[in-house]
């Protein structure tokens, strides 16, 4: 039978109910099964309800066994009879004595039983799954109401629970089931009785509740594409954004408003950031620029909405006239570092100016490393890095940092190179974020990564579990990713040591393997191939990326896993010494065709996949001779120079990986 369940609430915020959203049909789910009562489902919410409706729902539980286990028989009995353990076992389960039979468990023989308990009618659980549904969403932050005791994202005001054409009556937190509904709030405040299930939504639709978010979304998608054709105008393309305006809207009607021109003076960011950030509003471009117009996306119903334009386009104009005060004010005062000598930065770290200078120096060994010849200009562009953080225009909109500071870098005439480094100094800063311009910038971004890694490790601000509150895999993610980018050799172990001597004294392993440990988000592969790679103690990471990659070409043949037994047998029988191959010891065809074969491999691989791809070439030679040649000969000579060749081999592989860790 058809099952309707609809929590009626207050207006639900839009970013803690849309990071919840992918939990929320996951945990009805699990309640499903707990109650044994699964069925199919689809899931609506609107900014003042969350609703299910089952087509087929059961009208009661299916029937299921309980397993009762209790302490071993030797404990539970004595001469034949009950012990006190035994007594207390029937007494907590509400077992009589000839139900309980004898099951060996992990090697013990224990008390068991296993009864068959009959399902409940649905509608006599259903109010405990509701509740129970409603305290397991997890929205952050709640709010309290009434007397105090109830506690959800926001009030409840209205709970429906319809099984067929039967209200299931119940009474959760403080408001009683009822055939009742909430419609749009520009047609009535008060709840609306329905009589069935179809009337529910019949009473919805007529009264411009639209349930369905992908429906409201596709609205919204096909109102945007008609503004953008009637008024030859191209509107920015944010699905965050639109997720949001879906979530806050019931019935949704997107609107054209303009402000004047004159507030396109303010960098574009700035005028974007404020209007999606503060308003939800969609940016408009015209001919590739910054239009001075904006899209609305309303949830009032009415036939003139012309008043709501005027009331957003004022409300726009307020800010952006403070945006424009802040713009003109830091242009006045220009870029300037002195304020971060009294901006604390971290205890243990000092303030930002002594950031600002770690980074410096972190910069001056990067240039080193990179053999970049634009220090003076690089140590410049870190210098006013940090400095628009004491603008008022970062000060009201805290992510533009970086982005403002090379506006007023330009505005100061620096050059191109220093006001792009400046504004890309904190990417990549995310998983598919833009990545630095050029090897100038990225030199800016890797110091200022380095330098928040090194220092939140020297005091021991160091990430564990899920929790990282200074987003250091982030960080770790970025420098990374730069380097990959710059494609130039980088011995990071290398570069740790040479840069910890401007911080406490730590294990700089940990902070190696912190960022190591990121290899393993960027490749689609099996895990044990980064492990075996970082395991051969190599820690350019240039080269590092070059073996992962050998390694899931070469696993992509078909001949693979053949040629991997060959290798692994030998990672597992050889030993490691320094003993050095005495051809004249060889005394089989097999050993001499060995080591011929091995040694132009070498001589043939001009690269990392040539050298994989020569190797794993090598299987007919190795397979001869551990077929045909006994390693453990009784010339001692003989046997130690068998051993040093099959080491070679291995010790030429684990110039790649260690074989000896991965697994198939």
């Amino acid at each position: 039978m058809k099952l309707l369940i609809e929590i009626g609430t207050e207006e639900l915020p839009a970013i803690p109910l849309l990071k919840e959203l992918p939990n929320i049909s996951k945990k009805w789910e699990k309640i499903l099964q707990e109650y044994h009562l699964e069925s199919e489902f689809k899931f609506f919410y609107t900014p003042r309800r969350l609703v299910f409706i089952h087509e087929n729902f059961k009208e009661k539980q299916d029937d299921s066994f309980v397993e009762f286990i209790g302490a071993p028989k030797a404990i539970a009995y004595k001469e034949g009879k009950l012990t006190q353990a035994g007594v207390s076992f029937l007494e907590k389960n509400n077992l009589k004595e000839e139900e309980i039979e004898f099951k060996e468990i992990k090697g013990k023989e224990v008390l068991f039983c296993q009864k068959q308990v009959q399902g409940l009618k649905s509608e006599e659980v259903l109010p405990k799954m509701i509740e129970t549904f409603l305290k397991s969403l997890n929205f952050g932050k709640t709010m309290r109401w009434g007397d105090g005791s109830f506690e959800f994202i926001r009030a409840i005001r209205s709970l429906s629970c319809v099984l067929g054409e039967k209200l299931v009556e119940f009474q959760s937190y403080g408001v009683k089931s009822s055939k009742s509904t909430f419609v749009h709030r520009s047609v009535s405040y008060d709840l609306v009785a329905f009589e069935n299930i179809d009337e529910y939504f019949e009473i919805l639709e007529r009264n411009y509740i639209i349930l369905d978010q992908d429906l409201r979304k596709q609205i919204i998608t096909t109102q945007l594409k008609n503004l953008e054709k009637e008024n030859d105008i191209v509107i920015a393309e944010d699905e965050e954004l639109l997720a949001e305006v879906v979530a806050i809207t019931e019935y949704p009607k997107a609107l054209l408003g303009h402000f004047e021109k004159e507030y396109l003076e303010i960098p574009s960011e700035v005028i974007i950031t404020s209007m999606r950030e503060n308003q939800r509003y969609f940016a408009v471009f015209k001919n590739n620029t910054l239009s001075n117009h904006f899209i609305v996306v309303s949830n009032a119903v009415c036939k003139d909405y012309f008043k709501i334009i005027n009331g957003n386009e004022r409300v726009l104009r307020a800010r952006l006239s403070d945006a424009m005060f802040f713009w003109k004010n830091d242009l006045a005062h220009g870029l300037s570092n002195e304020k971060l000598a009294q901006m604390a930065y971290l205890e243990g770290l000092g303030t930002l100016e002594d950031k600002v200078k770690r980074e410096q120096k972190i910069a001056l060994k990067l240039c080193e490393f990179l053999a970049n010849t634009k220090k003076e200009e690089i140590l410049k562009a870190i210098e006013y890095s940090k400095a628009d953080l004491s603008s008022q225009m970062v000060y009201e909109f805290t992510n533009l940092q970086g982005i403002m500071g090379s506006y007023y870098a330009k505005a100061m005439g620096m050059s191109d190179d220093i006001a792009l480094a400046i504004k890309e100094q904190y990417l990549p800063n995310g998983d598919n974020c833009a990545m630095p311009s050029n090897e100038f910038s990225a030199i800016v971004a890797l110091a200022n990564k380095f330098e928040t890694l090194m220092g939140l490790f020297s005091i021991g601000k160091i990430p564990s579990g899920t929790k990282d509150p200074y987003a250091l895999r982030r960080a770790a993610n970025g420098v990374l990713k730069i380097i990959l980018a710059l494609h130039k050799n980088f011995d990071i172990k290398c570069f740790l040591k040479t840069i910890s001597s401007e911080y406490k004294n730590f294990d700089t392993n940990l902070l190696l393997d912190f960022i190591l440990e990121r290899l393993y988000t960027f490749y689609a592969v099996n895990a044990s191939f980064i492990k075996a790679v970082l395991s051969s103690k190599n820690y350019d990471i240039i080269y590092i990326d070059s073996c992962i990659k050998a390694l899931i070409q070469n696993a992509s043949k078909k001949e693979f896993s053949q040629n991997f037994a060959t290798f692994k047998r030998l990672a597992n029988i050889v030993i490691i010494n320094d003993i050095k191959v005495d051809e004249n010891l060889f005394n089989t065809q097999e050993e001499k065709n060995l080591y011929q074969a091995f040694k132009d491999c070498k001589e043939n691989s001009n690269n990392t996949q040539e050298l994989l791809e020569n190797l794993f070439a090598l299987k007919p030679q190795i397979d001869d001779f551990f077929d045909k040649v006994m390693i453990n000969d009784k010339d001692e000579k003989i046997k130690n120079n068998r051993q040093a060749l099959v080491c070679e081999i291995y010790k030429e592989f684990l110039k790649i990986a260690d074989i000896k860790e991965i697994s198939l």
